[in-house]
């Protein structure tokens, strides 16, 4: 199944781990699901002597239905392999499109890996502390404590002082969620091969480079304001109703200022044509965009030159008075 293209008919397998997920967060959860497709199945297991918020009006509301499981041997987790068999009996007898695992347990890695094998599409839902693992193990993962309220969260990673049992401890930390730096870096990468990348191509670009790709995980709604606020080096572009990626010039408005003066001198210190002078300034910086100067016509920054003259398409440099003594 195309990993970008979700239909009502798509089925989904739901099975929850009650261990490891708190009820609060179930109206996310089928919040989600709404986009990927219809809840055939709708499981959730676990001892309900330690139920954790989940009750029964809860799971009579969402239709889901509960699978007890008691702990027969102290220190083995009975939940996990009863979601697994489950998992495993769904995947053969049951014409499943979509499954979606919601847990924060690093131990469904190896059945998420398991069933995209067999073609099947895998949605993980948990905690930020979620393993790297398991976020990677799936198609998609989404950080239901980020993105489960209404009001935005910073993702805020907490770095333990090192001591004496551990003094390498800060060589060790990895965040459970993308770092932006590691975001901005593809999108870059993307800008590089294409002029031409719509804020579309690169959503949709990102979600396959990251599973657990979500704007929400950062604080935001909008995938535009999201870049515009995280990445001083890239800039949206509208264009008839559509915005495009684009590199920001990393060059400043004096330096740009100072080669026009030295196009000008090249050329016996005037121009007959202003195209001349924007087309070397753009050999020289391939995003050179006059609106990163604030500039909406480029006779506009020409004028701004002290050391300039423009007559229509015409530019030249002034001649310096000597002063009399």
């Amino acid at each position: 199944m195309d990993g970008g293209t979700f239909l009502s008919e798509n089925n989904i397998a739901l099975l929850i781990d009650v261990d490891n997920v708190s009820a609060k967060y179930v109206k996310s959860i089928f919040d989600e699901l709404n986009a990927f497709g219809t809840v055939s199945i709708r499981r959730i297991y676990g001892n309900w002597k330690r139920t954790y918020g989940w009750n029964e009006d809860m799971l009579l509301e969402y239709s889901i239905q509960p699978i007890q499981q008691f702990d027969y041997t102290k220190g083995k987790n009975a939940t996990d392999m009863a979601m697994v068999i489950d998992a495993m009996d769904i995947l053969y007898t049951h014409k499943i499109d979509v499954f979606c695992i919601v847990t924060s347990d690093s131990d469904f890695t190896k059945l998420a890996m398991r069933l995209r094998e067999s073609q099947a599409y895998v949605i993980g839902m948990g905690e930020s502390k979620t393993p790297l693992a398991l976020t990677k193990a799936c198609n998609k993962f989404f950080h239901l404590d980020l993105i489960a309220s209404d009001e935005p969260k910073i993702v805020e990673i907490a770095e333990p002082v090192p001591n004496e049992k551990n003094p390498e401890i800060k060589d060790t930390i990895e965040s459970n969620v993308t770092p932006i730096s590691q975001i901005q870096e593809s999108i870059l990468n993307m800008i590089a091969e294409s002029d031409c990348l719509t804020l579309g191509e690169v959503g949709s670009s990102l979600g396959k480079l990251f599973t657990d790709f979500d704007v929400r995980n950062y604080g935001y709604t909008k995938l535009s304001v999201f870049i515009r606020e995280e990445f001083p080096k890239i800039r949206l572009e509208e264009k008839d109703g559509s915005f495009f990626v684009k590199m920001k010039n990393d060059v400043d408005i004096t330096t740009v200022k100072n080669e026009i003066i030295e196009i000008i001198k090249s050329n016996r210190g005037a121009i007959g044509n202003l195209s001349i002078i924007y087309n070397a300034l753009k050999a020289k910086h391939s995003h050179f965009n006059l609106k990163d100067y604030g500039y909406s016509r480029f006779s506009s920054l020409l004028r701004s030159i002290d050391e300039i003259s423009v007559d229509g398409n015409k530019v030249k440099l002034k001649r310096k008075t000597k002063q009399k003594i």
